[in-house]
């Protein structure tokens, strides 16, 4: 007598459903999170739902949102960069500076992204070709680009520019409270959506972060791959620092001091993994937008900068635990899984 043979089990036999996948996660949860931040704020917070509370607040955020895409990419490969803030403040000073000097803006404004990208080059370099951990080097270069931007302004400030760009940097898309730089935000997050989740080199960052030297085994050139992100970083770095100096119409070079610290807490908080190969740049912006929102609406309602620290720094830390302490609970639920199938084939 023979048996019929047992169903063949596909990979998609084993998947959860797709409504389980696209909202039992990390990033579900950040959206969701930010959903009831959002509705609580509106129905305690004075002036929470003021038009001009939706202007200032997507406008200071429109730094940070910009230079958390290409962070996102990096921290996925395991990397860092910790110098984005003073590549916005070198930047911002190099705009000035050029401005004064008598250059149009279009042209001083250029060359300022392209001092970014220099400076994301200078990073991929010393990490990629020269082998140093991403963590020194850019703590090393955002001194170096810090020192530079100082050095060149000293403790003055450039505040001429043309009108018609620091309008530009200003103005909102009409009829709406939303800045015109959420269109061009919009528009460099489509396109890193796309490179991160729908193509070949996106799919080998989440590789690189798994594991470097399977990845490479793999036919991945992950230096190559590295490089091309730091150049991102610091082009997109530039291109805030120009945002950055037309918004508030002056240039300094301690313009953003500290801001890395905020795109990082918002990237990790959005559910990037701190480890790499894990993370999803709509978690991302979420994380930003409810960093920002929570620090506007405790603002409006008078609480302190050091209380909004401290809740902010208690989210942080509270995602990277979740997120490790999730991961310990699927290790544990495996083993315990396989531990029951090796019983059930030594009885049978």
């Amino acid at each position: 007598m023979t048996t019929a043979p047992a169903p063949v089990r596909t990979y998609r036999a084993h998947a959860h459903p797709l409504w389980r996948r696209a909202l039992v996660n990390r990033e579900a949860a950040v959206i969701g999170l930010l959903l009831i931040v959002i509705a609580v704020s509106l129905a305690v917070v004075p002036n929470f739902d003021s038009p001009l509370t939706v202007t200032y607040l997507l406008r200071d955020l429109a730094p940070i949102l910009l230079i958390a895409l290409p962070m996102t990419l990096i921290i996925i490969t395991e990397e860092i960069d910790l110098s984005v803030a003073s590549i916005v403040g070198l930047s911002s000073v190099m705009t000035g500076v050029l401005t004064q000097a008598g250059w149009p803006f279009a042209a001083a404004a250029l060359t300022a992204i392209l001092v970014g990208s220099l400076a994301g080059v200078i990073n991929g370099f010393l990490v990629t070709v020269v082998g140093l951990p991403s963590l020194a080097v850019t703590i090393g270069t955002l001194a170096l680009f810090r020192g530079i931007a100082v050095g060149l302004l000293g403790t003055t400030a450039i505040t001429d520019f043309p009108e018609f760009w620091t309008d530009l940097a200003r103005d909102n898309i009409p009829g709406t409270p939303i800045p015109l730089v959420m269109i061009l935000f919009l528009v460099l997050a489509v396109g890193f959506a796309v490179l991160l989740h729908f193509t070949p080199f996106g799919r080998s960052l989440y590789a690189i972060g798994l594991n470097r030297e399977a990845a490479s085994f793999s036919g991945v050139d992950v230096g190559r791959a590295k490089f091309t992100l730091f150049v991102l970083s610091g082009t997109v770095s530039g291109l805030a620092g120009v945002y950055f100096t037309l918004v508030y119409s002056n240039a300094r070079g301690d313009n953003a001091t500290g801001m890395e610290l905020q795109v990082i807490a918002a990237v990790l908080l959005g559910g990037v993994s701190i480890f790499g190969g894990r993370g999803a740049l709509h978690g991302v912006i979420a994380g930003v937008l409810l960093i920002g929102t929570l620090s506007s609406a405790l603002r409006l309602a008078n609480v302190g900068s050091d209380i909004i620290n401290v809740i902010t720094g208690l989210l942080l830390v509270l995602s990277v635990v979740s997120a490790s302490f999730l991961g310990w609970l699927r290790t544990q639920r495996l083993a315990a899984l396989g531990r029951r199938k090796s019983t059930q084939r030594s009885v049978s």
